[in-house]
């Protein structure tokens, strides 16, 4: 005999009220004992278990979450891609990778994953704000979508930390100081002495931490320091009008332009080499952001991995041990994989 699901629309599930006829016991007797409640006889409490196993009854996961005053699914909000004004950037793989390893970690403890634009925006729909949790991107400093959630005591973990919450300890990510300081060494032992930054422009902790460890670096091994601010969104255009500033005019040029998105660093390298430039001889480049503009340039450029798989893993095991009341301690931080390619004189 065909059944049908407690919402009538499966066929072949279980219900809780199979359970319970085959089990000769009240639909809140298995209720209870499924959820180790009640007072049930440990008897009676076997003959169910032993049915329900028997029929592979499986409570409803949305049923589950309402008993918990739940809905089972997480909220996940990309700053950077807020600002950009685009959620798929050509060539930026990085979002994708990380909202797919993050939705099957999801999907892997029975919830579901929803991408929602920045939920402060008064236009965005109110199913946006009925997750149970959110992971946020790389927030900006005392970021105003971070604000309206912890006020609320909405469980939130981010990606990077925000520059204005030091108390805000649950984030995962690299450690943005470490690893700009790993590529700054990798130039300098590829002969670089007068290494210049492209930084973006967006206030949060990926700019601001490795910004404060290229003057650091720079300060300790003596070295003047030239940093350019431009918007992430400008893309490769950007590293175009960037490479003709550091490269032309009567200032001593850099010979290593260490960029923070592998966009601007792809136009940093086509505009050096249209105005004469050798890479690697007479300029290094490298980049704080893979991308597939460096993976593919002539020549392949230097580039951090920011292992957005690890990331997106981590995020959302963070935000569930949160959801569940455990004390697991943030934040969690993450190794960057440094590949090292011809634009560095590697490989």
């Amino acid at each position: 005999m065909m059944r049908m699901s407690e919402q009538g629309s499966t066929p072949g599930r279980a219900t809780i009220r199979d359970v319970a006829r085959e089990a000769g016991v009240s639909v809140t007797t298995v209720s209870h004992v499924l959820n180790g409640k009640g007072t049930a006889s440990e008897a009676t409490r076997r003959r169910v278990l032993a049915v329900a196993d028997r029929l592979a009854y499986r409570a409803h996961p949305m049923a589950r979450g309402l008993r918990r005053g739940r809905t089972g699914v997480l909220g996940l909000d990309m700053r950077p891609l807020d600002a950009i004004g685009s959620y798929l950037p050509a060539g930026v793989d990085y979002f994708m990778r990380f909202a797919g390893a993050a939705a099957v970690t999801a999907l892997d403890h029975g919830l579901g994953l929803m991408l929602v634009p920045d939920p402060t925006r008064s236009d965005i729909t109110q199913f946006a704000h009925g997750v149970d949790g959110y992971v946020i991107g790389d927030p900006v400093r005392d970021d105003p979508v971070l604000t309206r959630l912890l006020d609320a005591g909405v469980p939130v973990v981010s990606v990077g930390r925000d520059p204005g919450r030091p108390d805000f300890t649950d984030w995962v990510g690299p450690d943005d100081t470490y690893e700009t300081q790993r590529v700054l060494d990798l130039l300098r032992s590829r002969g670089a002495e007068r290494v210049a930054l492209l930084a973006g422009t967006d206030d949060n902790a990926w700019n601001v931490d490795s910004e404060r460890a290229y003057r650091s670096w720079a300060r300790r091994h003596d070295m003047p320091t030239r940093v350019l601010h431009i918007p992430e969104a400008d893309g490769e255009d950007g590293g175009r009008d960037a490479a003709r500033r550091f490269l032309a005019g009567k200032r001593p040029r850099p010979d290593a332009i260490y960029c923070q998105t592998g966009r601007h660093a792809a136009g940093v390298l086509d505009e050096a080499r249209r105005l004469g430039f050798s890479v690697p001889r007479d300029l290094l480049i490298a980049t704080g952001s893979d991308a597939q503009q460096t993976r593919h340039s002539v020549p392949a450029i230097t580039a951090l991995d920011l292992v957005p798989e690890d990331s997106g893993k981590a995020a959302v095991e963070l935000l569930i041990a949160r959801l569940n009341g455990e004390t697991a301690p943030g934040p969690i931080i993450l190794p960057a994989k440094l590949w090292m390619r011809a634009s560095t004189g590697d490989a």
